[in-house]
């Protein structure tokens, strides 16, 4: 009878008592398994993943906004309660060589195209003479800026010859204003608001005047 060496003796009972085999196989405990298949990666992933989606939003949010306001603008300058500021053109700096001859007739402001430009370093002053005109009769086109200005001017009446009629029917509701020609072709008038601006006049006033003349610089107003 062949008796086991104790060296095998010994593995076999240690073995038995090894928690980490069973009838000779190893044991995976679940920490090593954690170990082999823990998703290192995921958080990283995750995060990622939760930035683009706030980049996306952000973005669709931008667009949305941008078409939102884009319609408002579109619908106001239809409607025409917005109007977009516009620079003057230039205007003769020095008076009219000889003041057009007169008389010339009071039209309806309704057939008066006007632009009206703003002097002064008083912001909306444009808008708000623009908006007194407008509420006249006269159909106001443009309102903007103009860097033209003269010390205590009232303000600038401008038109081309098609427009002596209706620069002079303008000059009736703005006092104090000096006529300037241009070169234009149409019948329209620019209007430039200087420091001296305080309003229109009386209404019952301006319609009530006959035929007249223009006031140039240097020449007395109808008035006088």
């Amino acid at each position: 009878m062949t008796k086991e060496p104790p060296e095998g003796r010994h593995r076999g009972n240690s073995a038995k008592n090894d928690p980490r085999e069973w009838h000779g196989h190893r044991i995976i405990t679940g920490g090593e398994l954690g170990e082999v298949f823990a998703p290192t990666d995921e958080p990283e992933l995750v995060r990622r993943a939760k930035r683009r989606r706030r980049l996306h939003n952000s973005v669709v949010g931008f667009l949305a906004v941008l078409v939102l306001l884009a319609a408002v603008l579109a619908q106001g300058l239809i409607s025409g309660w917005v109007r977009l500021p516009s620079a003057a053109p230039d205007t003769p700096a020095g008076p009219v060589d000889e003041c057009p001859a007169g008389p010339f007739p009071y039209l309806d402001p309704g057939t008066v195209t006007l632009n009206v430009y703003n002097a002064t370093a008083s912001p909306g002053l444009g808008g708000i003479a623009g908006s007194a005109l407008s509420e006249r009769g006269f159909r106001v086109e443009n309102v903007g800026n103009s860097s033209v200005n003269r010390a205590g001017m009232t303000a600038l009446v401008v038109s081309g010859s098609s427009g002596l009629a209706a620069a002079y029917t303008v000059q009736q509701h703005l006092p104090g204003t000096d006529y300037v020609l241009d070169e234009r072709t149409d019948a329209s008038v620019d209007v430039v608001i200087g420091s001296a601006y305080e309003g229109l006049t009386p209404p019952e006033q301006a319609v009530a005047a006959g035929p007249g003349a223009l006031s140039c610089p240097g020449s007395a107003t109808p008035d006088e």
